[in-house]
């Protein structure tokens, strides 16, 4: 009886509505779809190249992570950013993020910290950004870190919160200032993470999310 070959199955290319749903989110998270904005589904659909149906699916699961709101007869907008949620998503980080990144330095496999290697070099490297580019730059490191949870109901809650987040840090980015230096923080927790040390890593992601939560009091 000869040996199974073992095949590496390659990854399922994005559905329509997943690829709706990321485009749409980050265009949300950005701010590109400004607050209290209609959501053109028409629109939407030209930019993607694609119909009606995966759009409003996309929609109903940006409702549900309250980033749009449907109103009968009137049709979905943008939610308000709200600062007195500050508190409340701030609480949810604190607890979240450190567990998440001691989470990540011990079950990061060799190819993730590879990746996170890479990214802090990129980093330590990059010339001056615009805030906009500096908390996009945010977005992909955060979002680096979660994926090496490997846990998809964990990553998929500290997005939600990472996303929450960042819609007020853009609200308050033309007063920004350091937003640069906030960024640059990522770099040691990169590699605490790529090298295995738990319980730095979970240090300086509690004094990372600390200190977004103090710049933004700073401003109110």
């Amino acid at each position: 009886m000869s040996t199974p070959v073992n095949h590496v199955i390659p990854a399922a290319a994005p559905s329509l509505a997943e690829r709706a749903y990321e485009f749409l989110r980050d265009c949300l998270v950005m701010l590109d779809i400004k607050p209290g904005d209609p959501i053109n589904e028409e629109w939407a659909g030209t930019a993607l190249g694609m119909g009606r149906t995966p759009i409003r699916e996309a929609l109903k699961r940006l409702e549900t992570e309250r980033l749009v709101v449907a109103y009968p007869r009137r049709g979905t907008f943008a939610t308000d950013v709200n600062i007195s949620d500050l508190a409340h998503i701030s609480e949810v980080r604190r607890t979240l993020e450190p567990t998440a990144a001691a989470s990540a330095a011990t079950r990061a496999t060799d190819a993730d910290r590879a990746r996170l290697v890479e990214l802090r070099d990129q980093l330590d490297s990059a010339t001056p950004k615009e805030n906009a580019e500096l908390l996009r730059t945010d977005l992909e490191l955060h979002r680096a870190i979660y994926a090496c949870v490997h846990n998809p109901f964990f990553e998929d809650t500290l997005i939600h919160y990472d996303n929450l987040a960042t819609r007020i840090w853009c609200v308050f980015l033309p007063r920004l200032r350091g937003m640069a230096g906030h960024v640059d923080e990522h770099s040691p927790l990169l590699t605490a993470i790529a090298e295995g040390d738990a319980k730095k890593a979970s240090a300086l992601t509690l004094d990372h999310v600390t200190g977004f939560e103090e710049a933004i009091r700073a401003l109110i």
